[in-house]
């Protein structure tokens, strides 16, 4: 017979929904493991010095009184206008993009963060943000992707500095634009510390890039919100051989000339500003979108299409340098890939309409 307490007890508690062991499944592993008890197994397992004493938490609340208590704490909050600027600003989601892309199962199912090959719809929503980034940036090829703008800044210089090749000792000296964001600047000195990298760091109108430059960075727009004409800086950058690299905004890009219109070899940036929440200064996903010859050397993974046994098209990772796919010392960037997190990071930039594109 059910006790009082029981009867009392909320119906909605998780634990009721919990699909873990079964009575019959904890006694069997116990029996295995030699055990009478899954205490006497952690009193075995877990040391003594490192145990604490019992827990003084309440009972567990039911869902429902679990969500009121949430939104009531939730409630104490208090939202500001946030003023920070610097490439981040609030955004609002369609409900459209809201409904068919963020809660679309289609889209994020199943969810395999570190296997991706298996989930085509999780590759085809990476397809889709490369996509809006090539057309966006006017470059042939982009990854998918960053971990925020900051760091893509930073893989570019390095991305620039391995191109030079055999020569890469003899060209030490980068350009950073002063009128970069600030925390982009500092990323992308913490980078180049190590590697013996000298930036430099100035107005690109007074800057003339010299034979031991490899590449210039540039803001568009720049931190102030001014647009500039960079086409004859990088004229003479590519005249001295250097690379050149343009941290952008994607949104700004769907009125302002593409910076592989006017001579970029590397664009980077965030995609925040595509309906991405602020979550208190980020990381956002990031983008990095260079030209076709330079793919071997682009840091993060690439999305292709191919086909199946059948014949059908079908999505895979056509490049990557991620430890779960090439060696480590062959790999040119480890970190965790940002558009493809469902309902998160970039999903809701995947499905924008396109010019001249369905």
């Amino acid at each position: 017979m059910s006790s009082v307490r029981d009867l009392l007890a909320p119906p909605d508690t998780f634990a009721r929904r919990h699909l873990g062991d079964s009575a019959a499944d904890t006694a069997a592993m116990l029996a295995t493991l030699g055990y009478p008890s899954v205490e006497a197994l952690i009193d075995a397992a877990v040391p003594p010095q490192i145990r604490r004493g019992p827990l003084n938490v309440p009972a567990a609340l039911g869902e429902s009184a679990a969500l009121a208590e949430l939104r009531a704490t939730a409630g104490e909050n208090r939202v500001f206008r946030s003023c920070i600027g610097l490439g981040y600003a609030d955004t609002h989601t369609p409900p459209v993009i809201q409904r068919n892309v963020l809660e679309n199962p289609g889209w994020y199912t199943a969810y395999t963060p570190y296997q991706a090959e298996i989930s085509q719809g999780r590759l085809e929503a990476l397809l889709n943000f490369q996509t809006l980034v090539t057309d966006l940036t006017g470059l042939e090829i982009a990854n998918a992707s960053m971990l925020d703008e900051g760091t893509a800044a930073a893989e570019a210089m390095m991305m620039c500095h391995r191109l030079k090749e055999g020569d890469a000792a003899g060209h030490r000296t980068f350009f950073v634009s002063e009128n970069c964001h600030p925390q982009t600047i500092d990323i992308v000195k913490t980078r180049a510390k190590p590697l013996g990298i000298d930036v430099t760091v100035g107005d690109h109108r007074a800057f003339q890039p010299g034979a031991n430059c490899f590449g210039v960075l540039v803001q568009y727009p720049d931190t102030t919100g001014s647009i500039h004409d960079f086409e004859s800086f990088f004229a003479a950058a590519h005249a001295a051989g250097a690379f050149t690299i343009v941290a952008t905004d994607l949104l700004a890009l769907t009125l302002l000339r593409a910076p592989g219109e006017f001579g970029a070899d590397v664009a980077v940036g965030s995609a925040q500003r595509f309906g991405v929440p602020l979550g208190f200064g980020g990381p956002h996903a990031g983008f990095l979108a260079t030209k076709d010859a330079f793919k071997r050397q682009m840091p993060g993974r690439l999305v292709g299409v191919s086909k199946d046994a059948q014949g059908d098209p079908a999505m895979r990772l056509a490049l990557g340098t991620r430890e779960q796919h090439i060696p480590p010392r062959q790999g040119h960037v480890q970190h965790l890939h940002r558009a493809g997190a469902p309902g998160r990071h970039g999903l809701d930039v995947c499905r924008l309409p396109r010019p001249g594109r369905p």
